[in-house]
């Protein structure tokens, strides 16, 4: 498999957003690798991301709360796989911090940052074991949720 392909999602298993945001990569790679920065943007509103915990390096934890208006809480827990700065973040549910195995794997996520100038091509990908889960995943509401937290992280970023 080329690095090509491994980029390149396949529609039957992978969900993808992408945009341009009007700021550079160094901020857009800030806003993912800061937690006080991404608790501002990363759950779509009205619900807010209370807690977050960051070990950016492959086999480190990525972990996040994320609360309802109503005190309902949602943890995200994983590992990161890759960490290349300012260009690309892949992480994981499938394994907890350490490369230890998780009980109910979901989806690995793929971010990857593209300067265009003083803009960033960003491309937010969530890949799937088969095609019952991608279809889960974007009845849960992956386009909406994903898309809005894009357009919150454009505003933060470019009102920064």
């Amino acid at each position: 498999m080329s690095d090509t392909d491994l980029w390149t999602p396949n529609p039957e298993l992978d969900l993808v957003i992408e945009r341009d945001i009007a700021v550079p990569v160094a901020k857009v790679w800030a806003a993912w690798t800061k937690p006080e920065l991404l608790k501002k943007w990363f759950t779509p509103r009205p619900w807010q991301t209370t807690e977050v915990e960051l070990d950016l390096r492959p086999g480190g934890v990525f972990r996040s709360v994320m609360r309802s208006p109503e005190g309902e809480e949602h943890v995200n827990l994983g590992c990161y796989l890759e960490v290349v700065p300012e260009r690309r973040l892949v992480w994981t549910d499938a394994m907890r911090a350490g490369f230890r195995p998780a009980p109910e794997p979901f989806m690995t996520g793929i971010m990857r940052f593209e300067p265009r100038g003083d803009s960033t091509h960003y491309v937010a990908m969530a890949r799937h074991v088969d095609p019952a889960t991608r279809k889960k995943h974007e009845e849960m509401g992956f386009h909406e949720g994903w898309g809005t937290t894009v357009k919150q992280l454009a505003e933060l970023l470019e009102g920064m």
